[in-house]
Order: C-alpha cells, then sequence, then structure tokens
C-alpha cells in the first residue's frame, strides 16, 4: 500500500459556499457542520454557505468553518468508502497548514470537533 496523509488548509482558503453542496450529499458532512453550529452556538454552517463573503473572511468565523468544512469533507470520505464496503486506509501523518493544524488534530482524533471550532 502506498503511504499518503490528510493535509489540511489554513486560513484564506475559505470561500462563500464552502461545504454546501456536500452537506446536501452526505449525512455525515451535515452532522459534522451541525456539531460545529451547536458548539458555537450559531451557525457558522450558514455564513460559510451563504456569507457574506466579508463577515466570513473575518478570523473569529473563518477559522471554524474551515475547519468544520474541512472534517465535514473527511468524514463525507469514510461514509462514501463505507457506503461501497470499503474503509479508508489509516493515513501516515495528518497535517496542516497554519490553523489547518486544529482540523489535523480533530482528524487525528486528538481534539474534538466541538473543542476544535471552539478553540
Amino acid at each position: 500500500m502506498t503511504n499518503f496523509a490528510f493535509v489540511f488548509p489554513g486560513q484564506g482558503s475559505q470561500s462563500v459556499g464552502m461545504g454546501r453542496a456536500l452537506a446536501a450529499a452526505s449525512q455525515a458532512a451535515a452532522a459534522a457542520f451541525a456539531t460545529a453550529d451547536e458548539a458555537l452556538g450559531e451557525s457558522i454552517s450558514n455564513l460559510a454557505w451563504e456569507g457574506p463573503e466579508d463577515r466570513l473572511n473575518l478570523t473569529e468565523n473563518a477559522q471554524p468553518a474551515l475547519l468544520a468544512t474541512s472534517i465535514a469533507y473527511l468524514v463525507a470520505a469514510h461514509e462514501r468508502a463505507s457506503a461501497v464496503g470499503m474503509t479508508l486506509p489509516n493515513p501516515r501523518f495528518y497535517a496542516g497548514h497554519s490553523m489547518g493544524q486544529y482540523s489535523a488534530m480533530v482528524a487525528a482524533s486528538a481534539l474534538s470537533l466541538p473543542d476544535g471550532v471552539r478553540l
């Protein structure tokens, strides 16, 4: 088997609409966004999906929105693999650029999703 890693983006990668289609297509992704929303006590998912861009780009919004979106993609990949009778192999490592390190820690189960978005 080939070695691989999960690498997550940092602030600056956000864009309005990110994760919206994924959440509509994946129950696991939708649940990840709902968990983030509940942990924050506000709808970071709606901000990521609908904007406005200037508000999404604020650090206090961009970082949890990116983390929620990153984890939503990861859990959707696991969900899809499971649906076709497969499992994703364990990566050799997890990494993230800048605040993407928090996404990596959540992906590696070193930090919970609620704690990650609150940091």
